[in-house]
This record gives structure tokens, C-alpha cells and sequence, in this order.
């Protein structure tokens, strides 16, 4: 039988994600509007992004935060093109945004001693393999695969090379051993709801040795440039950008790191998302036609969690589409690169009564499209 219950929220999508629960524009504290973001009031907001990204993160001693253009992928992007070439690279990928870097290293930047270590979609790669005399660039969650890192115990304290990880679905939802990561990259519309355009980047004092020592030998574009005469632009991580960013946008974020703090710090939001998994985990150990897309439970995404299901592609799609035509849940059909299969964002903006509320659907969808 259709059930009767709905979410109250049907936004499970896994970027831009759910914003948080309570939420209301009207709300957000908006005197930087029409004001220049270098201004004082501007500049205070901007340097709040990073302070308080980095205080409520706990980020060890000398770690530095930077609100940079075109999301992840633009902080991503300029780690990359900043920081590598005078070592070798081991890149590792195991889904679409992993196989990205890859692509960027090998054919953009065209760099030779590149070690691609991948695995298809549901696995990891073998992580005994990477060589940390070399810099290795890996993301922490694959966001279209469901497959996570377990740990962080893979990468050396003493290791030669930098380790950069993209971490925009990981960050404020798994626990992040900052101490193991010269580089971390996140986007304000994943884990913490937030709006998109905007990225975030961290560095140890490891990657600000190798911006201030090394420059590499193809021009950089001026969103990319961290250093200024051989020395790192520390103005960048106190609140001053590179380019324009929205301020409506920062308030927004302000907003969602004061949520965060609400909850009892970056501990409560990441316990949010553990239970969030536990019920589709439940869920699936008791229905035979639905699993998860990662083989090793130590590895199943805790936020962009992957299902397979026992019917056809185009079942698939009809079962999306029948939950989206009843407003019970928006954008949960798999990345267009992914085997296909549901995509069910679990992170802690999506309360536990939504995705209880979702699951019986599920089966009544799936009931549809197998009716003989």
C-alpha cells in the first residue's frame, strides 16, 4: 500500500544539500549587504568564515583557512597547480571526482612520475601502494560512489611528500586526522548545507614550507596566486579573497557554523550523520533487493550513501521519479557517472524522522515498478 507519511523534508540531494533543520533566511544577520567585502564590516565576516571554521574544526596549531573562488573544486584546483611538481604524485581515485584529479594532473598539467592508483566504483583502491615520498592527492568520501577512507592510519607521521585531500563531503561529518593532511579542500553546500560558488581551503604549515619554497614553472591565473614574493599572502586567510564573493553567501555560512556550535560542536553534527547511516543500514539488512554500492562496510559514506538495487536501469529511474512525482524525496537517483542505483544524502542537515519517514516509500516504489 502508498504510504501515508512524507518527509517534512524532501531534500535529500547531495549538492547543494538539505539546509539545516529550522532554517530560515529572514533570519541570517545581513548588514554586510551592498557593503564591499573589504570593508571592515566585510573583512570581519570573511575572517570569521576562517576562524571559526578552523576553531570549531579544531585545527592544530598554524593550520590556515581561506575562503577561495569556484568551490571545492576551485580550491582543489589550486592546490594542484600551486603546490605540485617538484616531487612525484600518487594519485588515487576511486569515482568520478577522484578520476577528475586524476585527468587534471596527467593531461593538464601534464606532470611525469604520476602514480594512478584506482579501483572501480564500490571499492578502494589498495591504499599499501601509495608511496608518501611522493605527494598524493586522494579524496577522503567519493561523493558519487558512497566509498570512504576508513581512517587515516595509511598515512605516515613522517611521510616526505604532502598529502592533499579533497574533503568536501567528509568535513564537519567523519572524523579527519588534520595532523595527517598538508591539504584539505570543502564546499560550503555539502555537509553543512550551505550555498554554493564559495570553497574552503586548509593548509599545514607543511604546504605553506612548499608555496614559499617552490614556484612552478607554468603561469598561475590570479584566483590561483597564494604567495607574493616568494611568501605566503597571509591577508588570504584572515578574510581578505582573492576575488568578489557573495556576502549573502558568508551569512549564510555564518549561520551554518553557528548551527554547528548550537548542536555542541562539530562531535554532535558528525554523530547526526552516523545515525543518519545506521537507519538506511538497518533498513537494508532487513530488504533483500536493495544493497550498498560499497563491498566493505568499514568504507560505506556516512553522508552520499550509494544503494543497488535488483531491477533494471530503467527501473531505477522509474522508481526516482515516482518518489520525486509524490514529493517524498528530491535528487536521489544516482551521479550520471555511477552505476545506477540510489543517492541518498544522509548528512547532518537531514534530520533521522525524514529518512525514516523516506524508507517506506522505497518499498512502495519498488513494489510499482516490479508489479507484474
Amino acid at each position: 500500500m502508498q504510504p501515508t507519511v512524507k518527509p517534512q523534508n524532501p531534500h535529500f540531494s547531495s549538492g547543494p544539500c538539505s539546509k539545516r533543520p529550522g532554517y530560515d533566511v529572514s533570519k541570517l544577520q545581513l548588514d554586510t549587504l551592498g557593503r564591499s567585502h573589504r570593508s571592515a564590516i566585510g573583512k570581519k565576516a570573511l575572517g570569521l568564515a576562517c576562524s571559526e571554521t578552523a576553531r570549531i574544526l579544531g585545527l592544530p596549531a598554524g593550520y590556515r583557512v581561506a575562503v577561495v573562488p569556484a568551490s571545492d573544486t576551485g580550491a582543489v584546483e589550486m592546490a594542484l597547480w600551486s603546490l605540485l611538481g617538484p616531487r612525484g604524485v600518487d594519485v588515487l581515485a576511486w569515482e568520478t571526482f577522484g578520476a577528475t584529479w586524476v585527468n587534471d594532473i596527467v593531461n593538464q598539467l601534464k606532470l611525469p612520475g604520476v602514480n594512478v592508483i584506482d579501483a572501480p566504483y564500490g571499492v578502494l583502491p589498495d591504499l599499501g601502494r601509495v608511496n608518501f615520498d611522493n605527494d598524493v592527492v586522494f579524496p577522503w568520501n567519493g561523493t558519487t560512489s558512497g566509498v570512504k577512507v576508513p581512517n587515516g592510519d595509511w598515512i605516515p607521521s613522517d611521510r616526505a611528500g604532502l598529502s592533499i585531500c579533497d574533503a568536501t563531503s567528509a568535513v564537519f561529518a567523519m572524523e579527519l586526522p588534520w595532523d595527517k593532511l598538508d591539504v584539505a579542500t570543502f564546499s560550503w553546500q555539502k555537509v553543512l548545507g550551505g550555498e554554493g560558488g564559495h570553497g574552503m581551503l586548509v593548509l599545514s604549515p607543511r604546504a605553506v614550507a612548499r608555496l614559499e619554497s617552490y614556484t612552478p614553472p607554468w603561469p598561475l591565473p590570479k584566483i590561483f596566486r597564494m604567495t607574493a614574493n616568494g611568501k605566503l599572502m597571509e591577508s588570504l586567510f584572515q578574510g581578505d579573497t582573492i576575488n568578489t564573493p557573495s556576502m549573502l553567501c558568508v551569512a549564510d555560512y555564518l549561520d551554518a557554523l553557528a548551527w554547528v556550535d548550537s548542536l555542541g560542536g562539530v562531535q554532535a553534527v558528525m554523530a547526526r550523520s552516523q545515525a543518519n547511516l545506521k537507519i538506511i543500514e538497518d533498513f537494508v539488512a532487513t530488504h533483500d533487493w536493495i544493497s550498498f554500492l560499497a563491498q566493505d562496510p568499514a568504507t560505506r559514506s556516512n553522508t552520499s550513501v550509494c544503494l543497488t538495487l535488483a531491477v533494471s536501469d530503467a527501473q531505477v529511474k522509474q522508481m526516482v521519479a515516482l518518489i520525486e512525482a509524490q514529493g517524498v524525496a528530491y535528487d536521489i537517483g544516482a551521479y550520471k557517472d555511477a552505476p545506477a542505483g540510489l543517492r541518498i544524502w544522509c548528512g547532518a542537515t537531514v534530520d533521522a524522522a525524514d529518512l525514516q519517514a523516506l524508507l517506506p516509500w522505497l518499498v512502495w516504489a519498488y513494489a510499482q515498478v516490479t508489479a507484474t
